[in-house]
């Protein structure tokens, strides 16, 4: 991590995806999110790790489909050279080793494409909410390691709650999933509670962001798999 974004509050962002639009679009969606910014892009894995070693970024959305290395094979070049940035997953790849392959590099998130904005903006609020304990954490006890590795697995006071959300919304979403009979997509939830599908997905992923909250995916005949979530006991 740079001094100078650590001074400016900003977590410095490398976009790597083989498709040029596509990076754009990501590039785009990041430096919709705060204190998120975009210091380069690449497309290749190569291009890759000359840009981390150049840019130092604090982040890395990985594709995996690049034109010369496969992505996961990125993380171990960067490692072996010294750069301590995380990475987080941005691809198609649904396959089970891949994933396991990604979780056992330290990957800090996997998001699978296509996804819209939304989906990206928790993940982010969620990664700059884990980065932030990690820099600021005193560790006084087991406790306070195991609030840090498990991700502050404690539902956060009312007055912690990310900006643009309400405690109200939040003890509607949480009352929901405590009263289900199993588990609620966000489409459900918003029609339990009143509130849009998006805002639903948000307070839902917060939740699941504290530990308070498990995700598991439904598959269909097609498309992407349903997120579904459960109110942990």
């Amino acid at each position: 991590m740079s001094e100078a974004s650590d001074k400016a509050g900003a977590i410095d962002v490398l976009v790597v995806d083989d498709d040029f639009m596509v990076a754009r679009v990501h590039r785009a969606f990041v430096e919709r999110v705060e204190p998120f910014r975009v210091v380069g892009t690449a497309h290749t894995g190569e291009q890759a790790v000359a840009a981390v070693d150049e840019l130092r970024p604090d982040l890395v959305l990985l594709d995996l489909y690049l034109p010369d290395l496969f992505g996961l094979d990125v993380i171990p070049r960067l490692r072996s050279a010294g750069h301590d940035c995380d990475v987080m997953v941005i691809s198609a790849a649904t396959e089970a080793d891949t994933v396991r392959g990604a979780v056992r590099r330290g990957v800090v998130d996997y998001l699978l494409k296509p996804f819209e904005f939304e989906d990206l903006r928790l993940r982010l609020e969620r990664y700059a909410a884990q980065r932030g304990r990690l820099l600021t954490t005193v560790v006084r006890g087991q406790a306070d390691v195991d609030r840090v590795l498990a991700g502050a697995f404690v539902p956060a006071p009312a007055h912690t709650l990310p900006k643009g959300m309400s405690v109200e919304t939040a003890d509607l979403v949480e009352r929901a999933l405590r009263e289900a009979d199993g588990t609620l997509s966000a489409t459900e939830c918003a029609a339990l509670t009143g509130v849009s599908r998006v805002s639903a997905r948000r307070y839902l992923e917060y939740f699941h962001g504290t530990g308070s909250a498990e995700v598991s995916l439904r598959y269909g005949a097609t498309g992407r798999p349903e997120r579904r979530y459960a109110w942990r006991a």
